[in-house]
């Protein structure tokens, strides 16, 4: 980069090409300046400290040290990144008031690149800035019940149920139907062969799926005309999506502790749950109304029900219920949490949370489009979107996007009530 206000013009050249071009990135989707001064004096604090902290190690190792530099060294590389992408900016402008014509043409030519580059390093850090969600590398259930829409409301909740299937077969994860109940004696189908279905759990049972499906929770709209529909009318559906952590059946000793660690979110106290077991319902062979093999838990102080009878044990009914009972009251604390930090925050932040209420996403099959009301993308193609196919994979990522944006404007607003605290005192 130069350092000088005047070089030779085959030495400006040269630097051109050896220097300059070194900072471009290719991949920018945020506004110059978008890191707020309060988000860039944490992100300055937190580099100076991981400076005294490797100069510790260079001392003498520690592994409590070492650990805390490890945590925080994504945020260190990520400011002095950018400091050094906002000292290329600065004399790139500087010799745009040069008197060397030349001089002027090459800062302008890279004028623009360094200044996407700054923008795409500042979101970077404001990601980096932001906490890790405490579920983000666990597996994940995907609960899918049918909302408002009667009937057609369930043949829709099949479709979605199969289109995360298929999204995952897709993605090469690992998945598992934990559960999967249609309406009794129906003996319908939908449009494309749909099944009147009640509810599914289908968990991904990949480390970090959670985070890939967490921004999928909310009320899935649909605009169709039903197979029993003789006039042509269009009717509107609606299925609820829950995404729960999970974890594995057989887990580590860590795993086992958090179960039994009343500081867990996933700790329930088998006292507080109420067992049933009932006669299985619908079809499954001689079993069915013959064994009490169904299991029914509910949680006294939440009233949150969970019922199972998708396998013939009793034993293996109970193990599930018990699995998806956790993921429920841990995904409700947590959702209680933020609630509370949320009420802390300002107005401007609020108005923007998405709650399991409002639709987050509309399949309207008379137009052939998908669109995320939260993202704001709309794709068409709804076929592949409801195969789980490259044009999903666009919506999903969308919804990742909105969701880290709005994650950054919550640690936005965390730290400006933060310093307006400490000025107070």
């Amino acid at each position: 980069m130069f350092t000088a206000p005047w070089v030779c013009r085959s030495c400006a050249r040269s630097l051109k090409r050896a220097n300059i071009s070194q900072f471009t990135r290719r991949a920018s989707t945020a506004a110059p300046g978008s890191l707020s001064p309060v988000l860039y004096e944490r992100a300055r604090k937190i580099t100076a400290e991981h400076d005294q902290l490797d100069a510790q190690l260079a001392a003498s190792f520690d592994a409590k040290v070492a650990k805390r530099a490890g945590e925080i060294a994504r945020v260190a590389t990520a400011f002095k990144e950018l400091e050094k992408a906002k000292a290329s900016l600065e004399e790139l402008e500087g010799l745009l008031k040069s008197d060397d014509a030349e001089l002027r043409e090459l800062a302008k030519d890279d004028l623009e690149s360094t200044t996407a580059e700054l923008a795409s390093l500042s979101q970077n850090l404001s990601v980096a800035l932001t906490p890790k969600h405490p579920f983000a590398d666990m597996p994940c259930l995907l609960e899918i019940r049918p909302g408002p829409g009667g009937v057609e409301g369930r043949f829709f909740a099949d479709s979605v149920f199969r289109m995360y299937r298929d999204y995952c077969a897709n993605k090469g994860f690992r998945t598992r139907v934990v559960k999967y109940e249609v309406l009794d004696g129906e003996g319908i189908k939908g449009n494309d062969g749909e099944l009147p279905l009640q509810e599914a759990v289908l968990e991904v049972q990949d480390e970090g799926s959670y985070q890939l499906f967490r921004a999928e929770a909310g009320m899935h709209r649909v605009q169709r005309v039903p197979a029993t529909e003789t006039k042509g009318r269009t009717h509107t559906s609606a299925v609820a999506v829950w995404v729960l952590p999970s974890f594995p059946e057989t887990g580590s000793p860590e795993m086992e502790n958090d179960f039994n660690n009343p500081e867990s979110d996933f700790y329930v106290d088998p006292a507080e749950v109420k067992t049933e077991t009932m006669r299985a319902r619908g079809a499954g062979g001689q079993h069915v109304n013959k064994t009490e093999s169904a299991i029914r838990l509910t949680h006294l102080p939440t009233g949150t029900t969970v019922s199972m009878q998708d396998s013939r044990s009793q034993s293996q009914n109970r193990v599930s219920a018990w699995r998806i009972l956790r993921s429920r009251i841990a995904q409700q604390r947590r959702e209680e949490r933020e609630e509370l930090a949320r009420s802390l925050r300002s107005s401007v932040l609020a108005n923007s949370q998405i709650t399991r209420g409002d639709k987050i996403r509309t399949y309207n099959y008379g137009q052939d489009r998908c669109t995320d009301h939260r993202s704001g993308l709309t794709v068409s193609n709804l076929p592949n979107v409801l195969i789980g196919g490259e044009v999903l994979d666009k919506v999903i990522a969308s919804a990742q996007a909105w969701l880290a944006e709005r994650d950054i404007r919550a640690l936005e607003a965390d730290e400006e009530a933060a310093v307006a605290a400490e000025q107070k005192k």
